[in-house]
Parts: C-alpha cells; sequence; structure tokens
C-alpha cells in the first residue's frame, strides 16, 4: 500500500513536473525570440502570457453555452444531457431553471458542459485548437499595439513601457468582473475531459508537451533561416543593420506579434491544464521575471540553453515545493518566500559569475563550418601565392 501510495504520488509529481516545464517553455522561448534573437527587452511577458489564459477563460464557455442556449432557461436548452445536468443542480439555485448569466453561474454552466465535453472528443478537440487560434490572434494583436513604442523607445525605456502593458491588462481582468470574474475567477471547460480519470492530466501534459515541441522546432529553424541573421545583426548593429537594406521597424514589429501569439497559446494551455482563470494569478513575478530568470540562466540567443534553463530551474523550484514542509524548520525565514528568494540569488550569481548563461550562444555558419574554413584557408593560399 505504501508503495502504490509512493508511485502514485511520484507519478503526479512527473506528470505536474513536466507540465510546469513546456508551458514555461513556450513562455521562455516566446522570450528568446524578442531578446535572445531580436534584443527587444520585453518585461510585460505577463501582458500575453494574461490575454491567452483570459481567452480560455471567457471565450470557449461563453461559445459552448450560447451553442446549448443554455441563458434563456432550461427549457430552451438544445442538449438534452446540458438540461438534465441543469436541473440536477436547480436545487442548489432555483432560478438557473429560468436564466443563466456566464459569469455569475459559471460553475454550473461549464460544470454541464463539461458532461458533454467529456463524451464528445471531436467537439473537445475543436474546442481547444479554436481557441489556442483565437489566443494566438488576440496575443498578436496586443504585439502589434505593443510594438508602437518598440518602434521608437531604447532598450531602458522600451523596457519600462512593456512593463506598464504588461500590468494595464492584469488590472483590467482583476477590476473588471464580466471577463474573468475579477476577484473571484472562473472555471474554464475541459477540453481534455474526454480521457477521464487518472489520466486525464497525462494527456494534457503530453498534448502541451507537443505544442512545446512545435514551439521549440520553429524556434530552431528561424534562427538558422535568413531571418534569424537579420534578427542578430539588428540586435547586435542596428545601424549596419539598416545600412544593408533590413527593415528594422518591421522586424521588430513582426518579432513582437509572433512572440505574442506564442505566449498567449501558452497562457491558454495553461489555463485549460489548471481548469480555472483568475487575474491574480498572472503577476509579473510569475509570467515575467521568471522567464528572464530561466532565459538567463540558460543562455540568451541559445534555444537548447533556454530548453536547459527551464529545465534546471522548474526542476528546483518544484523539489523545493515538494518537499518545503522538511526546511521549514532549518530556515530563518517562512518556507513560502523561498521561491522567490531563489528567483533572485540565482539571478544575482548568474549575472556575477556567468553572464552568457550555461550554454552561451554560439556563432552561425550559414554556409557550413567546413565550407567557411575551406574558404578561408583558399584565400589565405591565394594571398601567399
Amino acid at each position: 500500500m505504501i508503495e502504490y501510495e509512493a508511485l502514485g504520488s511520484a507519478y503526479i509529481f512527473l506528470v505536474n513536473l513536466l507540465a510546469f516545464l513546456a508551458i514555461y517553455l513556450i513562455v521562455n522561448l516566446s522570450l528568446e525570440l524578442e531578446y535572445g534573437k531580436t534584443g527587444i527587452p520585453n518585461f510585460g511577458k505577463v501582458l500575453s502570457v494574461a490575454a491567452g489564459a483570459f481567452v480560455a477563460g471567457s471565450v470557449p464557455g461563453r461559445l459552448l453555452g450560447q451553442l446549448f442556449n443554455v441563458y434563456g432557461g432550461v427549457a430552451g436548452i438544445t442538449d438534452p444531457v446540458v438540461a438534465e445536468c441543469i436541473r440536477g443542480l436547480s436545487p442548489q439555485k432555483p432560478s438557473i431553471l429560468n436564466q443563466t448569466e456566464y459569469i455569475e453561474d459559471n460553475v454550473v454552466i461549464v460544470t454541464c458542459v463539461n458532461k458533454v465535453l467529456a463524451a464528445n472528443p471531436v467537439l473537445s478537440f475543436g474546442t481547444l485548437v479554436l481557441t489556442l487560434l483565437l489566443a494566438a490572434a488576440v496575443g498578436a494583436a496586443l504585439g502589434l499595439v505593443a510594438s508602437y513604442p518598440a518602434l521608437r523607445l531604447k532598450e531602458d525605456y522600451l523596457a519600462m513601457t512593456l512593463l506598464a502593458f504588461g500590468e494595464f491588462l492584469t488590472a483590467i481582468g482583476y477590476y473588471t468582473r464580466d471577463i474573468v470574474g475579477g476577484t473571484l475567477g472562473v472555471s474554464v471547460v475541459d477540453p481534455f475531459g474526454w480521457v477521464g480519470g487518472e489520466f486525464r492530466y497525462l494527456t494534457a501534459t503530453l498534448i502541451i508537451a507537443i505544442v512545446a515541441g512545435f514551439v521549440v522546432l520553429y524556434v530552431r529553424l528561424v534562427s538558422r533561416s535568413p531571418l534569424g541573421r537579420a534578427l542578430r545583426a539588428m540586435r547586435d548593429q542596428e545601424v549596419a543593420a539598416e545600412v544593408l537594406g533590413k527593415d528594422t521597424v518591421a522586424l521588430r514589429r513582426n518579432v513582437l506579434m509572433v512572440s505574442s501569439a506564442i505566449a498567449a497559446i501558452g497562457g491558454s494551455l495553461w489555463a485549460f491544464y489548471a481548469g480555472g482563470v483568475i487575474a491574480t494569478a498572472y503577476d509579473r513575478a510569475t509570467w515575467t521575471f521568471l522567464p528572464w530568470v530561466m532565459v538567463i540562466l540558460g543562455g540568451a540567443g541559445n534555444e537548447v540553453g533556454v530548453l536547459l534553463g527551464t529545465a534546471v530551474y522548474i526542476t528546483a523550484r518544484m523539489l523545493i515545493d515538494q518537499y518545503k514542509g522538511l526546511l521549514e524548520p532549518v530556515l530563518p525565514f517562512s518556507v513560502i518566500w523561498l521561491d522567490r528568494l531563489l528567483m533572485g540569488i540565482v539571478l544575482i550569481l548568474i549575472l556575477i559569475a556567468r553572464p552568457q548563461g550555461i550554454l552561451p550562444e554560439k556563432p552561425v555558419y550559414p554556409l557550413g563550418r567546413m565550407k567557411v574554413r575551406r574558404i578561408v584557408e583558399a584565400v589565405k593560399s591565394k594571398a601567399r601565392s
């Protein structure tokens, strides 16, 4: 019995670890595209992550509720499963038989809609894909809006402006009840519920990991393409890139739009995995400063380094969270502050001891290393002769 419980605990830990790792890898790679490849100091990463989560918390539940006509009373509901579910919950709140409102009756609507999704994998998958596409579109639109100061401001002022953008959206989500329930939050429809039982979180984690894999592949292809070389040229010497005919304004705008779309997908996936959204969970420490720590830890400008930095930090963080009860007696402060202190200490040590990260960025040879060497040797031989 003890071995079974230990195995169950280890299984839950590993599944959550992989989910956290995949979500942060998506967000961190979007920051790598901005800062590591292009040199844009985006300290408002929470803007696009929160936008994706807010889309997942507000749009699919409302659309499915409208599809089943749940808002006009139980008599007009088109799906018998939803109607029966609402009738079963009506003793707790009789008014839902006559009329429902998405935020006020969020738990009732989401609970009943999830019963339909659990029996319909096609509808579940369609809901997931549609939400991710919409989240990406919203993220790209916010990236376009955020790009306007990016086109005109230098690094220091740009970082402060983007930080303000992120705080602005989270404040709207917190104080505007109609988006995601304000201070109380909302439940999110479950597109993974069709799996059922203990494999629900495993399936969700694997899907998130697949999305993260596509993001890794995309960023790597961009890094090795002519576009990636143009981005690095703009990052290292903007004037020289402009002299060579590169449109740095368009490059910055496009990078912010694409990276914001990627981060919004990550935020939306995290909302689906967690099963709920509350605005206070999307703060600058968790979704801006932590990604910066992991990118710098692994090595900016190197997607493999970002993967390594993400894995090292997330694993250490979850191990501390798992065993923080054992650390409480030996720490001179409350263990709840350990995560934030760890983040600050790690960042300071990295910047002092190894500012280039664990895996520094390596030069990229468009023609291949061996071919470049042959060309150099041929030029030297010709010069000697």
